[in-house]
């Protein structure tokens, strides 16, 4: 077998290929595959409420200064709505210069209600409330309920109270901690079985995308969907880019590093099938465990960069396309409603036309129904989303890294440049390796 194919990256490339010709060959079979797709999205979300639970309060633990765990949540939240700011703006100034919607002349009572009904729905039960209701949602009904529903704000918040209370309990507490990091190490194998499933999966869920709605799908509102595509690529390799060069990395090497987790949410349009080996990766960079185990978790619902791209653009383009004028006032507002309807999101079906259809509910001039526009080409911008969200998370966990000096700088420039190995069973990625010094690791690499 060639060396190519023995590699993950290359057995998921070879799958997505297959998927592929077998959705353009025979489509009837190719929808059949679907299972493949869905299954193994399933396996991994199975791990993830309690992987985010003992990687967070290990981290929290083994910081042992809940000063330093304090400081570092709040330079994580600054980041996230700075960034996040940004992004939505992007997505504001790249609709009114590109105008993708201009010309659809859609009047809003020809469309179908019917299909956006069950959005709206679930739009109003995200925004009912406001804010203290939000607030109020983080809190789980009981612990086992959290876990069981997999919402990851919930468990976050239950994992950052276990986290303190072991820290507080002092030399009682490093016993449990150490039965929770030994747990979060069977989790993080179990992981390593089920990603060499990755392949299997992604031929599944991409032989039934091309199946069902075939290559020429994207067609249809084809401006919007390129133009969001290139919004994102400006957004990685400018925005982030500049971000993480400032920080003294390259944002070229980081999408290299993760080739393999990018190509698994390309096929499978969700973030959440590597979460668990995305932060095992980002810990054999060299970032401490407390600084992976609360930026990633919490990134995932109040860093969602692209979906913010996303939610201004196609606000924009429903506008436009139904001849809707817009007012500076509804700009600001869009931009307003934005920065709080996408938090939190994660994890709520249909996520991204739930929270599109909650912020234009808050914008009554903008006709809501225009949703139906944007719902058949939504799975190919999805693709996108997913990519740039986990991009961003990643590009965050360095960055804040860097600033809390929590990064081993010769250990990541090394393994991001190629010359040391980090694979998943490599024998430097036990803790002991990541918490050594930068000169313990350089002696390692001149060895």
């Amino acid at each position: 077998m060639p060396k190519f194919l023995r590699s993950l990256f290359g057995q998921v490339v070879a799958a997505l290929l297959v998927g592929v010709l077998i959705g353009l060959l025979w489509p009837d079979a190719a929808i059949k595959l679907k299972p493949l797709g869905d299954g193994f999205i399933k396996l991994i979300k199975m791990i993830i409420p309690v992987l985010v639970f003992c990687v967070v309060v290990h981290g929290i633990a083994g910081a042992g200064d809940l000063r330093r765990v304090g400081r570092l949540g709040v330079k994580s939240l600054v980041y996230f709505e700075v960034v996040t700011s940004i992004a939505l703006a992007i997505g504001l100034l790249l609709g009114f210069l590109f105008q993708p919607g201009v010309g659809m002349n859609v009047d809003p009572k020809t469309l179908d209600a019917k299909a956006i009904g069950a959005y709206a729905d679930s739009a109003s039960k995200l925004t009912g409330g406001g804010t203290v209701e939000f607030l109020m949602k983080l809190i789980p009904t009981n612990v086992v309920d959290a876990f069981a529903k997999g919402d990851v704000l919930q468990v976050l918040v239950f994992a950052l109270l276990f986290g303190c209370a072991l820290t507080l309990l002092g030399e009682r507490g490093t016993r449990v901690a150490g039965l929770v990091d030994d747990l979060a190490q069977v989790l993080f194998k179990v992981m390593g079985l089920i990603i060499k499933l990755a392949p299997l999966g992604v031929l599944g869920a991409i032989a039934f995308t091309v199946g069902k709605y075939g290559l020429g799908s994207l067609k249809q509102l084809g401006l919007l969907v390129v133009l969001f595509y290139a919004a994102v690529l400006i957004f990685v390799f400018v925005v982030l880019g500049l971000i993480l060069r400032a920080c003294g990395f390259s944002i070229v090497q980081l999408l290299k590093y993760l080739r393999e987790e990018l190509m698994i949410v390309f096929a499978t349009t969700s973030s959440d099938s590597v979460l668990p080996q995305v932060m095992a990766k980002l810990r054999r960079l060299g970032i401490r465990d407390s600084t992976v185990g609360l930026v990633i978790p919490t990134g995932y619902s109040f860093n969602l960069d692209a979906f913010s791209i996303y939610i201004t653009l196609a606000a924009v383009f429903i506008a436009q396309a139904t001849n809707t004028p817009v007012s500076m006032a509804d700009l600001l507002t869009i931009l307003a409603i934005s920065l709080v309807t996408s938090k939190g999101a994660h994890g709520v079906p249909g996520s991204a036309i739930v929270v599109l259809a909650a912020t234009l509910q808050a914008i009554p001039a903008i006709p809501a129904i225009g949703l139906v526009l944007v719902l058949s080409v939504d799975w190919f911008m999805g693709i996108a989303r997913a990519l740039g969200n986990l991009i961003g998370n990643c590009v965050a966990t360095v960055v804040i890294a860097a600033w809390e000096g929590d990064i081993d700088r010769d250990r990541a420039h090394a393994v991001l440049a190629g010359r040391l190995d980090a694979g998943l069973d490599d024998d430097l990625t036990d803790d002991a390796a990541i918490g050594s010094p930068p000169s313990a690791v350089g002696a390692r690499l001149a060895s």
